[in-house]
């Protein structure tokens, strides 16, 4: 059975090594020792753990979000403008006042409304929204 070391785990996870080992030392995951004496987890335990982690079974209450984009501005939504097929989302981060282009669509399964937390990330000339 395949088997794999805290570092790769938390890769696979999106987390880092030291999320991981917290979460293996809490129980959360179990692993056991390889021969070179290396704390591992099977590949079955950690496969049930990540879909555990998808369904949002983190027990974190500030989990991180898992994505690429490192720029984070948590603010406040200020204003939604809903057109047919297209919105425009605009978040208080601070002094900064970001504007963002994206779908209506995707404003509407976010849940974006004036008044609520939001965090805008960008990466390059992109401004993503995520719900806090």
């Amino acid at each position: 059975m395949q088997s794999y070391t805290i570092g790769q785990a938390a890769r696979l996870l999106g987390v880092s090594p030291d999320t991981a080992r917290r979460w293996a030392d809490a129980g959360r995951v179990a692993t056991r020792r390889d021969e070179g004496g290396r704390r591992v987890i099977d590949g079955k335990d950690l496969a049930a753990f990540s879909v555990e982690l998808a369904r949002g079974g983190t027990g974190e209450d500030d989990a991180p979000s898992y994505t690429s984009v490192r720029n984070a501005f948590p603010g406040i939504v200020t204003a939604v403008k809903l057109g047919d097929v297209a919105a425009q989302v605009e978040i208080q981060a601070g002094p900064h006042r970001l504007v963002s282009l994206l779908t209506r669509e995707a404003v509407e399964e976010l849940g974006l409304e004036v008044g609520m937390e939001a965090t805008a990330r960008v990466k390059s000339t992109n401004v993503h929204i995520d719900r806090a």
